[in-house]
């Protein structure tokens, strides 16, 4: 198990991971800020704007 762990800690600290992440979060945050404003919801917009969670939160919004 310990060595499971290790081979996860490494890969997660691949450069080319983080830039996924980043990728991943820019386009669910900047999709989600983007139909916020358009509808308006300027509550959705400010908490979405300062809360960061992966995506999850932005793909909620989006898709309910």
């Amino acid at each position: 198990m310990e060595n499971f762990n290790q081979q996860i800690a490494q890969f997660l600290f691949q450069p080319g991971v983080a830039v996924l992440f980043l990728a991943w979060s820019v386009f669910w945050k900047g999709s989600a800020l983007w139909k916020a404003a358009g509808k308006r919801h300027l509550v959705w917009f400010a908490i979405l704007l300062v809360v960061n969670t992966l995506g999850l939160l932005e793909i909620a919004y989006i898709f309910y």
